[in-house]
């Protein structure tokens, strides 16, 4: 069976990467990179991402900055060499607990600190960050 489908006017492709993430695994060859356009997106601004966190998680605007405030600080971390940093999604999962009775610190230890690290002293590292700032 030959079939040939052909695409509408109008037609668009749209497509996700993230380039760099698990090195090796995803890389994208340079002649298949070119067939794109590229859009980068960065983190919400404070504002922003306070208001996601909030409205997402069903959480107070005031608890809401604390998490975004502390994500702010873990992103600025290289020092501690993180493959990934915190997300929003993670913001909204520390909310949501919160919301839900979890302290604030218990919270974050396991919705923004572990999922970050496997390495024991990294995460003492972030704990104390947490401590620190919540």
């Amino acid at each position: 069976l030959d079939l040939t489908l052909t695409a509408g006017p109008g037609f668009m492709l749209v497509a996700s990467y993230n380039p760099g993430y698990r090195r090796g695994l995803k890389e994208l060859k340079p002649s298949t990179r070119q067939r794109f356009i590229a859009i980068g997106f960065g983190y919400p601004a404070p504002e922003l991402e306070t208001e996601i966190v909030a409205t997402e998680a069903a959480l107070e605007p005031a608890a809401a900055r604390k998490l975004v405030a502390l994500a702010g600080k873990i992103r600025k971390l290289d020092e501690l060499g993180l493959a990934e940093t915190v997300s929003t999604r993670l913001l909204v999962n520390a909310g949501k607990l919160i919301g839900a009775g979890v302290p604030p610190r218990r919270a974050c230890a396991v919705a923004v600190v572990t999922p970050l690290s496997d390495d024991a002293e990294t995460l003492r590292a972030l704990q104390d960050l947490v401590d620190l700032t919540l």
